[in-house]
């Protein structure tokens, strides 16, 4: 993904996350959500035909099909205020796609921070699907991680790299913070699921 593209998906993560903390309105997140996921779809056309049929150029322009298809069903959805349950099937497929993404930038490019990034986007992925599919009440959890996702994933990671920063940067530093990140995004998940039980009971 390019680094534009990448400061682009912060962007939308940005809005989404606000939206599902009730402080922007669907309509208007859907909005800018099909400006991004035009974006997102649009680029890696042009670079599967301009690949010269190079298999890891269409592979990786693949990866921007999955936030471009993400970013358009959502603001179509939120426009014409449909049922949000087929994004939420969705999301789980891509999330399971996103495992496999992971896989290949640990093991083919060697790019072990973008396979971090790359997990925590299908957990947030995964998320969605629990959110827009199942109906769990996960709203304000969901739109924290997606809120704090849009600077650790995309925004901060973009800018260095146009900046040349980010290639400076120790990769044990960067690992070590993004893992600390996903950790605590998932015993805050344990946690809230825990507190939900007791509520319950």
């Amino acid at each position: 993904m390019s680094n534009v593209g990448l400061m682009y998906v912060g962007a939308v993560l940005f809005i989404n996350g606000i939206m599902l903390l009730g402080k922007i309105d669907n309509k208007s997140a859907g909005i800018f959500n099909l400006f991004v996921g035009s974006l997102q779809v649009f680029t890696p056309i042009y670079l599967i035909v301009t690949s010269n049929g190079d298999a890891w150029t269409i592979f990786s322009a693949s990866g921007l099909f999955l936030f471009g298809f993400t970013y358009l069903y959502v603001g179509i959805s939120n426009l014409t205020n449909a049922s949000n349950s087929g994004i939420g099937y969705y999301s789980l497929w891509v999330a399971i796609l996103a495992i496999g993404f992971a896989c290949v930038n640990f093991f083919h490019f060697e790019d072990i921070p973008f396979a971090i990034i790359w997990l925590m986007w299908s957990f947030l992925w995964t998320l969605f699907y629990l959110l827009l599919a199942k109906g769990k009440d996960i709203a304000t959890y969901t739109g924290w991680i997606a809120f704090t996702q849009s600077w650790i994933t995309a925004t901060i990671p973009a800018f260095l790299s146009m900046t040349g920063i980010w290639q400076q940067l120790n990769t044990s530093v960067i690992v070590i913070v993004e893992i600390v990140f996903f950790i605590l995004f998932l015993i805050l998940f344990s946690s809230r699921k825990k507190a939900v039980k007791y509520t319950q009971t």
